[in-house]
């Protein structure tokens, strides 16, 4: 299974993360991309823990009712794997290698780098270019994870009704989408740029400078402790909570007693990833924040950030430059819209 793939039919982009499956289709007209199908789909509670998948059966329904939903009728579908089940890294090899060369030279270096045996891995490379101040050298890119990883991505979305065709990384796929947010920034192309996905259960960071992942970390933290907190001291059930986070109808201790602490949490932890950041590497600031992931939608937590980090920071909205097909809800589409950062990412690949 390629983790980069070559040109291949529409594809949907499928992001499977905690608590939802998220599906997009996306399509090319007059010049500008087209949004042809979306949908949302909520997973049942523990059918995927910290993005990793534990029921199969479970998620694949979900897929299905995913697609029925959105109207696609395409069968091929992208994927991604977490951050977390994957190891990157970035090596260097002679510019004049043949396929077959370079096919030999990644299977030796992997060995070096992976610490699984290579029949138990999926692997793929793909070239970034020559290396900088030495063009005989080019950087490779090397992307390995557990097949067992793929094998129960691959599964869910059989049960579902597609084919993957892609599995990728999910990092690469909000790099991927970042290309679609980069209008969206107040700083110039070569800035450094923090993108956060605050997801239900996990938050990403993202750096990007010169529009390539410079470094990534994941943390378990999200969305789903609002819901627990919420569930907790007001008797609700675990639908009920995420129900009344969306659509309100809390009582107006919520604001303060609940919802203002989490925030406070929120910016703390991604304070936290940002010093990760800066002491493993030479940076020691970044130049503005994206906010992605579900919980990027709560009202004030851009200004916050912005606030008490001191780095201009704006809520992602990876579809902002695009057209609707008449099916798709334009209002409800916004909405998602800074949740839908992968699976953007993912439904690109069909322009490879």
């Amino acid at each position: 299974m390629a983790l980069f793939s070559t040109k291949s039919p529409p594809l949907v982009g499928v992001d499977i993360s905690s608590t939802a499956v998220k599906l997009l289709q996306l399509g090319m007209s007059g010049g500008r991309y087209r949004v042809e199908h979306y949908a949302v789909e909520p997973l049942p509670p523990n059918a995927v823990v910290e993005k990793n998948i534990v029921e199969v059966e479970a998620v694949g329904e979900a897929i299905k009712r995913a697609l029925q939903r959105s109207g696609a009728r395409t069968k091929f579908a992208s994927a991604a794997v977490s951050g977390s089940a994957v190891i990157t890294k970035v090596i260097p090899m002679q510019a004049d290698l043949s396929e077959d060369d370079l096919d030999g030279q990644i299977q030796a270096e992997a060995q070096q780098y992976i610490p699984y045996p290579l029949e138990e891995v999926s692997l793929d490379f793909e070239i970034l270019g020559p290396v900088r101040d030495n063009p005989e050298m080019m950087s490779v890119l090397l992307a390995a994870s557990r097949t067992e990883n793929v094998d129960v991505r691959v599964a869910a979305l059989d049960i579902g009704g597609l084919t993957a065709r892609v599995v990728d990384v999910e990092a690469f796929a909000i790099e991927n989408a970042f290309k679609l947010v980069a209008d969206q920034l107040s700083v110039p192309k070569d800035a450094t740029v923090a993108v956060l996905d605050i997801g239900a259960t996990m938050t990403t960071l993202i750096v990007i400078k010169n529009q390539r992942t410079i470094y990534t970390r994941e943390q378990v933290f999200g969305g789903k402790q609002l819901t627990d907190e919420v569930m907790r001291r007001y008797g609700l059930s675990y639908e009920e909570a995420g129900m009344a986070k969306r659509q309100g109808g809390l009582p107006e201790s919520y604001e303060i007693e609940v919802l203002e602490p989490f925030k406070e949490a929120m910016v703390q932890q991604i304070s936290r990833l940002l010093q990760f950041f800066f002491a493993g590497t030479e940076f020691s600031k970044v130049d503005q924040v994206v906010l992605a992931g579900g919980c990027a939608s709560i009202g004030g937590v851009a200004e916050m950030v912005e606030e008490q980090i001191g780095v201009p920071t704006i809520i992602a909205n990876p579809l902002a430059g695009m057209s609707l097909s008449n099916r798709v809800q334009a209002q409800t589409l916004a909405q998602d819209a800074p949740s839908l950062l992968i699976a953007c990412g993912l439904a690109l690949r069909s322009f490879d």
